[in-house]
């Protein structure tokens, strides 16, 4: 093998400006488990499972983490100030190179009082604190637009108007757009962003896609009386890198989410988790080697990784 030592200097910059960042800006960096025995029940994420094995004791199935949210939030809960982690995440069923690594870096950030929209700002300060691109930084290469207006511009579909699965799926077929026999109003949701927007999101820009659909179940707060909730995901260069919610602190509306995904989950739910009293806050997750790629350039995911799990899976 050979390894880009450039790149990886690249990175460690890249590390060391966030964390001055967030220490400007009196953060408190924390280090959680890699390992949980249960999980925030997200059903589109695939686990990776591992044993304990006590020869003293009995064994218990954990997971490795897919992000550290289960253990942040629990943090906040119990009065923690605004916190910060750079942790080491695992997703299975994930396709390898380009945009995809199953183990990979996450940035995971949460403000006490503040709002999705808030999170913007910050995570603005944050890239051009923390910059490393080749290209210089600029403040003007960024865009924020609705999910709803870019549906409206790009598909002429004004989603407040279609909020049935059987109405999204007729104005689609009237459109000629391909929705691939789904039934369900979130499936058809994400087959006309993905093969018919995602793809055409300007690429010289950070692109913010406020306000998703309500039917996309998730611990994110609804915007109001709207059918959308208060949450954004940021691409860069085409590439999703960023996610953010205004985090959800009604707690029956936390139990009746982990109460429907639990039973579609592939994992073991937290059932403690729904009993947390989470605060006002808003939380951003950020894919470390995906944002280290695009501000350099490159192509594919596995240029910035000194050992791709591509070729590990060769030894």
């Amino acid at each position: 093998m050979s390894f880009n030592w450039e790149y990886q200097k690249k990175r460690s910059l890249l590390y060391k400006r966030i964390r001055e960042f967030f220490e400007e800006n009196d953060y408190l960096e924390v280090f959680t488990p890699t390992l949980s025995p249960t999980l925030i029940p997200e059903p589109t994420i695939a686990f990776f499972k591992s044993l304990f094995e006590n020869p003293y004791g009995v064994k218990k199935e954990q997971y490795l983490i897919p992000s550290p949210e289960i253990f942040m939030k629990e943090l906040l809960s119990f009065g923690s100030p605004s916190i910060y982690q750079i942790s080491r995440c695992f997703r299975n069923s994930e396709q390898l190179g380009f945009e995809h690594n199953p183990e990979f870096d996450m940035l995971e950030y949460y403000t006490l009082n503040f709002n999705d929209q808030d999170s913007i700002e910050l995570t603005e300060r944050l890239i051009e604190r923390s910059w490393i691109g080749e290209e210089k930084y600029s403040a003007n290469d960024s865009l924020i637009i609705s999910m709803n207006d870019l549906f409206k511009e790009i598909l002429k579909i004004n989603l407040e108007e279609f909020q049935e699965s059987n109405e999204l799926k007729r104005k689609a077929d009237s459109l000629s757009l391909e929705t691939f026999g789904a039934s369900e109003w979130e499936d058809i949701f994400n087959i006309l962003f993905i093969n018919n927007i995602e793809t055409r999101l300007p690429k010289d820009k950070r692109v913010y896609i406020t306000n998703y659909p309500m039917q996309i179940n998730c611990l994110a707060k609804q915007d109001g009386s709207s059918p959308f909730r208060m949450r954004w995901e940021m691409y860069y260069k085409g590439i999703e890198i960023a996610n953010c919610y205004t985090e959800e602190t009604d707690k029956s509306l936390i139990e009746e989410y982990f109460e429907k995904e639990t039973k579609k989950a592939k994992s073991k739910a937290d059932p403690n988790f729904p009993k947390l009293s989470m605060v006002s806050s808003s939380g951003v997750a950020m894919g470390l080697d995906r944002l280290l790629m695009v501000e350099l350039g490159v192509r594919n995911i596995e240029e910035v990784l000194l050992f791709p799990f591509s070729e590990l899976l060769k030894r």
